[in-house]
């Protein structure tokens, strides 16, 4: 197992739809060389997707030890598997995401993250220093109502409206057909509403963050 940990960053809150991750020849011609023991694609397979895993993972389990234990978790299983993986559906970014929220779902079940109710106020417009305090303190907010939600219905506003995957392919790694993914979507935005509205942050405070 190749050591991943220089290619953590923690990541800021956006909020704007990130590119999607997309099934490539590459990955397929990489993951063939992999299945041959080959350590050299596996490492570029590490490095190019070690970042989206870790965002995903981290806001999952609201930290990064865990993150970073679950993300090397699913390299050591695609390095187990390379000889019998076959690019199907999402290819490797959807086998990738998939192994890891499973993994973060059955943490999930074993702890329950603990959150608070009291918040900070959050400023409307605050120039300079006040904006990005303001811009911290709503994120940590944001964090704490997502913290808040169950694990499915995280994972779904995680691979969605972070990492900006489209509805077919997060129900891919969610292993739904796409209506139920879209349910499943509607009901996590409409308990994430309620809970950022109940503590005191508007749709307008979200512009903060983009």
């Amino acid at each position: 197992m190749t050591e991943t940990a220089g290619v953590y960053a923690e990541p800021a809150l956006p909020l704007p739809r990130a590119s999607e991750p997309c099934t490539s020849d590459a990955d397929a011609a990489l993951m063939a060389r992999v299945g041959r023991g080959d350590v050299q694609a596996f490492t570029v397979i590490v490095e190019r997707y070690t970042p989206q895993l870790y965002r995903v993972c981290r806001r999952m389990l609201n930290g990064g030890g865990e993150a970073e234990d679950i993300v090397q978790e699913a390299f050591a299983k695609l390095w187990q598997t390379a000889p019998q993986w076959r690019a199907q559906g999402g290819g490797l970014p959807a086998w990738l995401h998939r192994v890891a929220v499973n993994r973060c779902l059955d943490r999930l079940r074993q702890f329950r993250v603990i959150t608070t109710d009291t918040m900070p106020d959050v400023a409307d417009e605050a120039p300079g220093p006040e904006r990005a305090l303001a811009m911290q303190r709503l994120s940590e907010t944001v964090e704490n109502a997502l913290a808040s939600l169950p694990g499915r219905h995280r994972a779904a506003i995680v691979l969605c409206y972070f990492e900006g995957l489209s509805n077919i392919l997060a129900a891919q790694v969610l292993e739904l057909n796409l209506k139920a993914m879209e349910s499943l979507l509607f009901r996590a935005r409409r308990s994430l509403r309620e809970l950022l509205e109940a503590r005191g942050v508007r749709s307008d405070d979200l512009e903060l963050l983009q």
